[in-house]
């Protein structure tokens, strides 16, 4: 009870500063006439009614005002809960000198609550991806800590090196999934030597072919590509190295240009395959597939991301697969000049 008093206190203190200047000139006219009504010399009883009858409407005006100024208080302590909602009533009873303002306000509502769910949906996004990236950096680790547990010699130097490898990728691959998600991602357009970028792609993931005896197939492409070279080298990266992760030991993987098609890259292997009802989902974040789960070796991250990346870049993105016999991935580097990027 005590609460309610004083809310309606404060309510009142807050009308009567927001009206106190039309309450003074009230007061100033009810002067003026009284003392019209003194230096004229009319009878007192006629001030008397003239000064009640004031009295009487000045009181139905201000409590009228006060009425729909409690009203307009109690509807803009709703805006925290339901804002549109809340200025819409607002507008029935509003002076029409608001109307700008009240649309400005409605808009910039609009404009921070769709900011916020961007967000997030963006940071529940980046929740799940590093909750499946945890998950998937976990495997590494463990094989190394047990081959340090099984030989203290380092007689397991080469499955080290192995593991080490897929640790640097997936770290790797969580702070490009960081900077891909950047609505800012930092793009720098040039002539790229694409022969440059998968030698230096191949010579990185060198380990994996020697230590799986996985035999390399390139043909040099001498291709000069308008593209971002510091992310078409990751895109390159993320391909080649779901090849080697799903291509058993003494398979083959091919790098070449499409012999039909100028600008198309194909990265092309041996290995287990994707089954047909997994290939429609296989740019999912997260999706693994049959393959995926029966050999414990994705979390859907590799592809999703490079998806992504080739968005970024202009560039285009498809995967033939046939279970048991291999896959084929083919980027398509042609992109439009630079002029028309402005």
């Amino acid at each position: 009870m005590m609460k309610q008093n004083k809310k309606w206190a404060d309510i009142l203190i807050a009308f009567i500063k927001a009206e106190r200047s039309l309450m003074i000139l009230y007061m100033l006219n009810v002067m003026v006439f009284s003392l019209v009504y003194i230096l004229g010399r009319l009878p007192l009883y006629f001030l008397l009614f003239a000064i009640e009858l004031s009295l009487f409407l000045g009181s139905c005006f201000f409590a009228f005002q006060f009425s729909r100024y409690y009203k307009r208080f109690r509807l803009l302590e709703r805006l925290d809960k339901d804002p549109i909602h809340a200025l819409k009533q607002l507008a029935a009873s509003q002076d029409p000198s608001e109307a700008f303002l009240r649309l400005k306000i409605v808009d910039l509502i609009k404009e921070i609550q769709q900011i916020e769910r961007n967000n997030v949906q963006r940071s529940n996004s980046q929740m799940d991806y590093f909750t499946l990236w945890l998950h998937q950096i976990k495997t590494p680790i463990s094989a190394i800590s047990l081959l340090m547990q099984r030989d203290s010699q380092m007689n397991y130097r080469n499955q080290m090196e192995q593991e080490l490898l897929r640790i640097e990728n997936y770290t790797y691959m969580a702070l490009n999934y960081v900077r891909i998600e950047q609505s800012g991602t930092d793009l720098d357009f040039a002539d790229v030597s694409l022969d440059r970028v998968i030698k230096e792609t191949v010579k990185k993931f060198s380990i994996l072919f020697i230590y799986n005896h996985i035999q390399l197939d390139y043909q040099e492409t001498a291709a000069i590509i308008l593209s971002d070279e510091k992310w078409l080298r990751v895109l390159v990266e993320q391909i080649l190295s779901n090849s080697l992760k799903y291509t058993p030991e003494g398979g083959t993987i091919k790098i070449y240009m499409s012999p039909t098609q100028e600008q198309q890259l194909i990265i092309e292997d041996t290995g287990i395959g994707i089954r047909s009802e997994d290939l429609p989902r296989i740019f999912e974040r997260g999706y693994s597939g049959f393959n995926g789960r029966i050999h414990e070796k994705s979390t859907g991250l590799g592809l999703f991301l490079s998806q992504e990346i080739t968005k970024r870049l202009g560039h285009d993105l498809r995967i033939e697969s046939t279970l048991g016999k291999g896959t084929k991935v083919t980027i398509d580097l042609a992109r439009e000049p630079l002029l028309r990027d402005h």
